[in-house]
């Protein structure tokens, strides 16, 4: 088990993520801090306590129809729609609710939707929630898909995010660069740890992370 740092975010003291430090091969990057988020994105009282604060970045004059929750982040994404919800986030679907719903994945990565979930996405409003985000490209991916199958984007969230704003959409989030100073994400083929031969710690995604021997 690697050893972590927990660190807690300024403006909301409830909430916190696990910093582990090493050298981390995403799908996208290389990164020297990983941020374990399995109890946030599972834990009942931790997965509320981020969508609250998630909660604050929309006013009530927006319109949030579906949650897309990207890398197992559904149960912050059903606590969203609550709280969405309860401060007045309007919604046009016929039933005026919010759906929650993940994607998935074809053999290249690519989100897709079947037919059946098409009608959460197309004509709708749809806010995009993933843990985190370092590259953009995962969100770029996301944000691309849903604009194919006749989506709006509403906004886009995410526990952290080394960047403020990845194309035309600002990213909210509760955790950036400013609370790990030191982050850093390098493509594969331009990896000082690597040039310095240092061990690949872990083999990490949204979802997790495996220990290299």
């Amino acid at each position: 088990m690697i050893d972590y740092n927990k660190v807690y975010s300024r403006e909301h003291p409830d909430v916190f993520i696990k910093v582990m430090d090493g050298h981390f091969v995403t799908p996208n990057s290389h990164i020297n801090h990983y941020f374990d988020m399995t109890t946030t994105k599972s834990r009942r009282s931790e997965a509320r306590d981020v969508a609250r604060a998630l909660a604050k970045d929309y006013v009530s004059s927006q319109i949030v129809d579906t949650i897309i929750c990207l890398e197992g982040t559904d149960v912050i994404g059903a606590y969203l729609a609550d709280e969405l919800t309860d401060a007045g986030i309007m919604s046009m679907n016929q039933h005026r609710t919010i759906y929650v719903a993940e994607p998935e994945y074809d053999a290249y990565g690519q989100i897709i939707f079947r037919d059946n979930m098409q009608i959460m996405i197309r004509e709708k409003y749809v806010l995009v929630l993933l843990a985190s985000t370092t590259t953009g490209k995962t969100v770029k991916r996301a944000i691309n898909s849903i604009k194919y199958y006749g989506g709006v984007i509403a906004g886009v969230s995410a526990i952290f995010s080394a960047a403020n704003k990845i194309g035309q959409y600002e990213i909210h989030h509760l955790f950036s660069k400013s609370d790990i100073p030191d982050f850093v994400s390098h493509s594969a083929d331009d990896c000082p740890m690597c040039k310095q031969g240092m061990r690949i710690t872990a083999m990490c995604n949204g979802f997790g992370y495996s220990e290299m021997p």
